[in-house]
């Protein structure tokens, strides 16, 4: 596996490198040992599947707070994705800042989410299935959001919005 880390400190692109044949390939997609030795926390606890049936599907930016927050491991493993995360880090120099980076079932790549930073995404295509593994469980008074929208992240999604929750439309803005 290839760690690059994305413009907010602690957060990684996680690319699998193939080993490939006649048959087709193999690929680790996950090592424990190499996550700690990357200083990333290796300890899942959970993991869930989310299927999109249209394109501009828009879900996030959801994260959980303390004694629950979670570090996440997301991977999209049918259609494309653009993923966001916002880092919510108090006192990080990158408070409030966002990276985004394309996760498709073609390229493999999977995006280490830290602690509190809020995770959202959206669909670039019909029938997109994202996996995420996390190391908390969900705690439903633990969750919080924020709007995918907000001025002041100042996101830009690749696509219209097609489908969204209601709870996600309603997080308030910063």
């Amino acid at each position: 596996m290839r760690f690059t880390e994305t413009k907010l400190p602690g957060a990684y692109i996680i690319d699998v490198d193939l080993h490939a044949d006649d048959r087709g390939f193999f690929a680790r997609a996950f090592c424990a040992r190499e996550f700690a030795d990357k200083g990333l926390n290796p300890a899942f606890v959970q993991a869930n599947i989310s299927f999109n049936a249209k394109k501009g599907t828009l879900r996030g930016l959801h994260y959980q707070i303390e004694p629950a927050a979670e570090t996440k491991l997301v991977r999209c493993t049918r259609g494309a994705i653009y993923d966001v995360i916002v880092d919510l880090r108090p006192g990080s120099p990158t408070y409030l800042q966002h990276a985004g980076v394309e996760l498709t079932a073609e390229n493999r790549r999977a995006l280490y989410v830290p602690k509190m930073f809020a995770h959202g995404y959206q669909t670039l295509s019909d029938a997109a299935e994202v996996l995420y593994q996390v190391d908390a469980f969900y705690e439903p008074t633990l969750e919080r959001g924020l709007r995918y929208d907000d001025p002041r992240l100042q996101i830009e999604w690749p696509e219209p919005v097609t489908a969204i929750s209601n709870k996600d439309r309603a997080w308030a803005l910063l």
